[in-house]
């Protein structure tokens, strides 16, 4: 985010791809999402297993159970993923948006120079915050 300062005058989603494209970030979402379906079949398995007297059934709609509610904690951990991204990513738009207008508002105006360094603070605040 701070490339801006540094002169560039693109968009921040063009910085973001371009950034996303030279720096690879492991995807833990789409791990979890991996990893829901794994267990979703997990439980589907031993339920044909429960049926065909493979397993107790007492045993098996225990270990049923246990795996269903950690399928729901993976499907939380998803929404709260998506919820931070998305929520992280509408308020650096709409910064930088506001930003780019004040700069240009006050272009070539004296207070241009105190108003790029405040507008360094924030970004470095936003980054900052979770």
């Amino acid at each position: 985010m701070y490339s801006r300062f540094l002169g560039y005058k693109g968009t921040v989603t063009a910085c973001e791809l371009w950034v996303k494209d030279n720096y690879k970030k492991p995807d833990h979402r789409k791990k979890l999402l991996y990893e829901i379906d794994e267990m979703q079949e997990d439980v589907r398995k031993l339920r044909e297993d429960v049926e065909n007297g493979a397993v107790k059934r007492d045993a098996g709609v225990a270990r049923i159970a246990s795996m269903q509610k950690e399928i729901r904690g993976h499907i939380d951990q998803i929404e709260k993923f998506t919820n931070i991204k998305d929520r992280k990513g509408m308020l650096m738009a709409g910064a930088d948006r506001a930003i780019r207008e004040l700069m240009f508002i006050f272009k070539d105006d004296p207070i241009e120079i105190p108003l790029e360094e405040a507008s360094m603070s924030v970004w470095s605040r936003m980054q900052l915050e979770e």
